[in-house]
Parts: structure tokens; C-alpha cells; sequence
């Protein structure tokens, strides 16, 4: 038998050269070639490292602000208010300077600096008052002791009043130096709720009477504020907003404004020392007529976390 590779037939030609083993030329031009290609890569590094270096950096934070901050506190204040109900009898109207002694109004707030300029504000803080008095009011009392008409009576009185107020703003800051001014505009939530019992008196009379107005309502907001840093540990703010709405059945307006000052004896914790006035004017139309009126001057005082 023949051997496939002898004979008539022509055996593939065997190369001589080691699979492990390069050729000399060849490895010169792969080097060449890998060399080209990192000076390339090198210097399109710089260019774009050049191109990075002329973009514009993001602007710097006034020491005024911060990116991150929470306050949690009190507000101190001596209220003075009025408060007029609509009962079953007629209304009952307390005037407006009634004071309901000293009262300390728990308090949160927090604010998110974004882009550098621009930032979120949250504030929150709830009032709740009982009183006790006499008071004048005018009751149809069956038409009056002569038939005709509402008489006044005078009446023991309880009042409830209530005030749960939340706000969200976004600003926007104006300056990179130690002074930054804010303008906000945002929402607050507020829900109100007055409740009125007694017993109205004329002659040997007497009638019982109780009223109840509860609503809530969201409404727009505006802010103004500035920041001054004197040092980056001390700094003195402003603040002032309002929020007003004019329908709905829980409708009116709610003012505030205050200075302060802040004092960061470590880094990132520090003390808040305010005062401020706040100017509550909210009315309810539905089913009771009822209005609130309260003036909440004071000073307040936060612990205060900056991140």
C-alpha cells in the first residue's frame, strides 16, 4: 500500500518556524505600531484633559449657606388673640386682645442647597390653645327676652383654638460672597380648628351653646431672605413670608418675619437664637362662621446641623 504522502501525491509544505517563535521584523512593526497608538491615546487624554480644565467649575457656596441643614427647636411666645363663632344662638365674639399666657410651640425646619444657588425650605410648627373667660356676645335667645331680637347676654366661655402650619419653598440664592438673598415660592398647609361651649345668661335664663369649625387647606406661598456670614461659625439671617388664600371654606392669610443670629461652636453643630412675629388672620365659612385672629411675638431658640 502507498503512503498518502508518497508516490504521485505532493505533501503539504511544513513550515519551519516554531509557533512560539516571531518573526523579528514582524515584532519591530507591532511595537511600532503599539507605540503610535499610546502616543495617540496620551494625547488625546490631553486634549481632553485641557477641554475639562476650560469648562466652567461650578460656582462656589456662599459661607452664608449650607449644603444640608436641620433645626429643631421651640418658639416662645405670649399670644395675644380673638376669636369670633357663630353658635346656635347668634355669634360670640371675643375681640382681639384676649392673652392666653405663655406658651413654648414646638418648631422644625430644614434646609437642601441645590446647584449651588438653589435649595428647598421646609418649615413646620403647631399652636394649640384652651381659654377660659366671660365674654359678650350677642344670642337670639328664643327672640329676646321681649320677643324681638338678639340680646346680649354675657356667657362662660371655653375656647379650643388650633393651628397646624407646614411650608415648602424652593429658592433661589443671589450672591457667592458672606451675603446671599433668597426669593421663594412654594405651598404651606395649614388646618385650623376653633371649638366654643358655654352658657349664655339674660335675667333668670340661662342657654347652653357649643360650635365646632375644623378644616385644612393648602395655599401659595412667598419667601425673602438673606444670609450673612461674619465669620463661617457666625452668622446673621432675616427671614420674612406670607401665605394668603382667599376662598375655600378655611381662607385668609398667615405673615411672618424674624432675625436671628447662629453660632456654630464645632463644626457642624450649633445653636439658633431668633425673634420673630407671626400674624395668623384665618376665617371658616361653611355650615359655622367662625374666625381666628392671633398675633405669636417671640423668641425662639433651635439647635441647628449643618452638613
Amino acid at each position: 500500500m502507498r503512503s498518502p504522502v508518497s508516490g504521485g501525491a505532493l505533501a503539504a509544505p511544513v513550515s519551519t518556524h516554531s509557533p512560539l517563535h516571531s518573526n523579528p521584523s514582524s515584532t519591530r512593526g507591532h511595537l511600532a505600531r503599539a507605540t503610535v497608538t499610546a502616543r495617540t491615546l496620551a494625547g488625546a487624554a490631553l486634549v481632553v484633559g485641557a477641554g475639562m480644565g476650560a469648562l466652567p467649575a461650578w460656582a462656589e457656596v456662599s459661607p452664608a449657606l449650607d449644603r444640608f441643614s436641620i433645626s429643631a427647636g421651640g418658639f416662645y411666645v405670649k399670644p395675644e388673640f380673638g376669636t369670633r363663632v357663630g353658635t346656635q344662638y347668634g355669634t360670640l365674639d371675643t375681640g382681639g386682645n384676649l392673652k392666653a399666657g405663655s406658651a413654648t410651640l414646638p418648631r422644625v425646619s430644614a434646609e437642601l442647597l441645590l446647584f449651588d444657588s438653589q435649595g428647598l425650605s421646609f418649615d413646620y410648627y403647631r399652636y394649640k390653645r384652651t381659654w377660659s373667660d366671660s365674654a359678650n356676645g350677642s344670642f337670639g335667645l328664643g327672640g329676646g327676652s321681649n320677643g324681638q331680637g338678639p340680646t346680649t347676654a354675657a356667657a362662660d366661655v371655653r375656647l379650643q383654638t388650633e393651628l397646624e402650619f407646614a411650608k415648602l419653598a424652593y429658592k433661589w440664592w443671589m450672591g457667592s460672597g458672606n451675603t446671599a438673598v433668597g426669593l421663594g415660592a412654594g405651598a404651606a398647609y395649614y388646618r385650623l380648628g376653633v371649638n366654643a361651649s358655654g352658657n349664655a345668661r339674660v335675667g333668670n335664663e340661662s342657654r347652653g351653646f357649643s360650635a365646632d369649625a375644623s378644616e385644612d387647606a393648602i395655599a401659595p406661598l412667598l419667601e425673602f431672605g438673606v444670609r450673612h456670614a461674619i465669620t463661617p461659625d457666625l452668622r446673621l439671617f432675616a427671614d420674612a413670608s406670607g401665605v394668603w388664600k382667599k376662598s375655600g371654606k378655611a381662607h385668609g392669610s398667615i405673615y411672618n418675619a424674624a432675625l436671628g443670629v447662629e453660632w456654630f461652636p464645632v463644626k457642624n453643630v450649633g445653636l439658633v437664637v431668633s425673634y420673630g412675629v407671626t400674624d395668623i388672620d384665618l376665617k371658616y365659612n361653611d355650615d359655622v362662621d367662625a374666625r381666628l385672629r392671633v398675633k405669636l411675638p417671640g423668641p425662639s431658640v433651635f439647635v441647628k446641623a449643618r452638613f
